[in-house]
């Protein structure tokens, strides 16, 4: 899963690239020909499209970006928050039955400086950097169906997670902006200190060996899906608690991609 995680980001990056060769011509001539008759417009409302993709259609997250002086913008995203898929983290001896309950909550800003010596225009086009926090917190519930690996006798295994996910970093981007009123915002790099604190909880008519396995899968899951988490197993008793800091510089922790329009 680490692999089809990584390879999907590779790609995402890949697209990112060659989008940004195609359309920097494209950005340059829409400019010349605007900038002499450009209103000012200082506020660009967005939409994440990346978190769709990665964590689902329940993963929605809007920003707002506001211009100041001298190159120099912030920029606030908030939205609802989904803890993605895990069932691919498993082994063939955990399937997913029911989905009980899941919620979440997403929140960042981030003050960037437009790089004026890089940047034909002035912000928001062209290249910024600028440090940044993010704050997610995710819930589920979950039924279980375990089957024994030789057997086929299954049982009933019910979880319910909490994980929240504090992020403070640095990042590194590139906005174009196209017919005065729309903007194409990449987020490239964003290497950073992550902070989290992960429950669960299991029961059912298992053994604590069982449990146990059943912690171990879901830990390398979630390492699967958010890079630079680490977490440990329970004791066997039907709940672990884990908090810790990890440093993060996988070159796509950041990376996303949002569709704005200015006014």
């Amino acid at each position: 899963m680490k692999k089809l995680y990584t390879k999907w980001f590779k790609n995402l990056f890949i697209f990112a690239f060659v989008f940004v060769l195609s359309a920097t011509k494209l950005n340059a001539q829409t400019s010349d020909s605007t900038a002499n008759s450009d209103k000012e417009f200082k506020n660009t409302i967005r939409f994440n499209v990346t978190n769709p993709l990665i964590f689902g259609g329940k993963s929605l997250i809007f920003g707002y970006e506001r211009i100041l002086k001298n190159n120099k913008s912030f920029s606030i995203n908030i939205g609802q928050a989904a803890l993605p898929n895990l069932e691919n983290g498993f082994s063939d001896e955990f399937r997913e039955k029911t989905v009980l309950s899941q919620g979440g909550f997403h929140i960042s800003g981030d003050y960037r400086f437009y790089l004026s010596k890089l940047n034909k225009y002035g912000a928001p086009r062209g290249v910024y950097i600028g440090p940044y926090y993010a704050y997610n917190r995710y819930s589920k519930g979950h039924d279980w169906e375990y089957t024994e690996e030789g057997t086929s006798d299954t049982k009933l295994i019910n979880s319910d997670l909490s994980l929240k996910i504090q992020q403070i970093g640095f990042e590194l981007g590139y906005q174009f902006v196209f017919w005065k009123r729309f903007s194409v915002d990449l987020i490239l790099l964003g290497p950073g200190i992550a902070g989290y604190k992960v429950k669960a909880e299991v029961g059912g008519n298992i053994t604590d060996e069982e449990r146990e396995l059943f912690l171990e899968k879901l830990n390398q899951a979630l390492k699967d899906k958010f890079p630079g988490y680490s977490g440990s197993v329970g004791d066997g008793d039907g709940e672990f608690e884990k908090t810790g800091y990890r440093s993060t510089t996988s070159l796509g922790y950041r990376y996303m991609i949002n569709i704005g329009y200015r006014f």
